[in-house]
């Protein structure tokens, strides 16, 4: 959501309960810096991302065994690692649904002036 430019700032809530997969409730918070309405952001986020717990533990390679890479230096901003919470796949796809333009497409349009 931040790096495709819907907010600077962002966090999500997911609610669950035993034995039900999809979640029961999902919230989200941009701190006042969403850049388009923040109904939006949570139409996106329920569009383009699978938030069942198996989806997730997939998504995200869960099972693969790599505590000892993350033991130093922690989980997040890592780009030493190739670690699946750290990829950007879906931003492209945020920000075309969001109606905003992509860096590809910024890029584009610069070069062809």
């Amino acid at each position: 959501v931040v790096a495709a430019g819907l907010a600077d700032r962002f966090e999500v809530q997911v609610c669950y309960s035993i034995g039900v997969a999809h979640p029961l409730a999902i919230s989200i918070e941009t701190f006042g810096t969403a850049k388009v309405d923040e109904e939006l952001i949570l139409k996106l986020i329920k569009e383009h991302f699978d938030l069942r717990p198996e989806s997730i533990i997939r998504k995200l390679d869960l099972r693969r065994p790599i505590y000892r890479p993350l033991a130093a230096y922690g989980h997040f901003g890592r780009n030493d690692l190739d670690l699946p919470w750290e990829r950007l796949d879906k931003v492209a796809i945020l920000q075309a649904d969001a109606g905003l333009a992509s860096a590809e497409d910024l890029a584009e349009k610069r070069s062809s002036k």
